[in-house]
């Protein structure tokens, strides 16, 4: 159990009903959508400042887990900003390729401002529920809402190897690291493409011994969730 799953279960609201957890994260879903930009931005402060008193942990070290997914979501709104035209006219910035004059889209500074901020409020409105929803309180909530027992299984399932792949991969970098296994640019690819076959190896080992110890246990191909 590392990270997220550590996160939930510190948080100050670990026992709460997870109904009426999922039932804020909807709320708060619905006005990431519908508000305007101003208050969209004043939602992502508001949670970040609710996710951090809930979770006893420093803005500091949420922003850094909020910027994670903003790389990717800047990379989409270059490609709205950005747009060509045969007339430089209009454009608010541009310079001329050929015949066309590629530059910055009015509309799409707009519509990227829009997405910007709609996507950020949403991203905080999952990161809150994400980080304050145990896992076991997950399984009842998926239970609650009728999802069928062999998804059940197989999420939780994934959830738990998912944990195991991040710990098996941390444990062979911090072994490479200690013998200078990236220490250049060629070490560092061939260090990679080792940490890749062993990680590999080490996955469906853990996997055998999960299946060992299922069947010492009697498992009969239930989970009793």
């Amino acid at each position: 159990m590392i990270g997220i799953d550590k996160l939930s279960y510190q948080s100050r609201w670990r026992d709460k009903d997870p109904r009426a957890k999922f039932a804020l994260y909807l709320l708060f879903m619905a006005a990431a959508m519908v508000l305007s930009p101003v208050w969209q931005a004043v939602l992502v402060v508001g949670l970040a400042m609710f996710s951090c008193y809930l979770l006893r942990i420093s803005l500091l070290r949420y922003l850094k887990w909020l910027l994670l997914p903003v790389g990717f979501l800047g990379l989409g709104l270059i490609a709205i900003v950005l747009s060509a035209s045969p007339q430089p006219d209009s454009l608010l910035w541009g310079f001329q390729i050929g015949r066309y004059w590629f530059g910055l889209d009015p509309q799409g500074v707009v519509m990227a401002n829009q997405a910007l901020w709609r996507s950020l409020a949403a991203l905080s409105a999952t990161f809150w529920f994400m980080m304050n929803m145990p896992f076991e309180q997950m399984i009842k909530l998926l239970k609650f809402c009728r999802v069928p027992h062999l998804l059940i299984e197989q999420i939780l399932l994934t959830w738990s190897f998912i944990f195991i792949f991040l710990e098996e991969a941390v444990a062979i970098h911090h072994a490479q690291s200690l013998r200078f296994g990236y220490s250049s640019l060629k070490t560092g690819y061939r260090s990679l493409a080792m940490l890749i076959s062993m990680l590999f190896s080490r996955v469906m080992s853990r996997y055998q011994q999960m299946s060992i110890a299922l069947e010492l246990k009697l498992y009969q191909g239930d989970f009793h969730l």
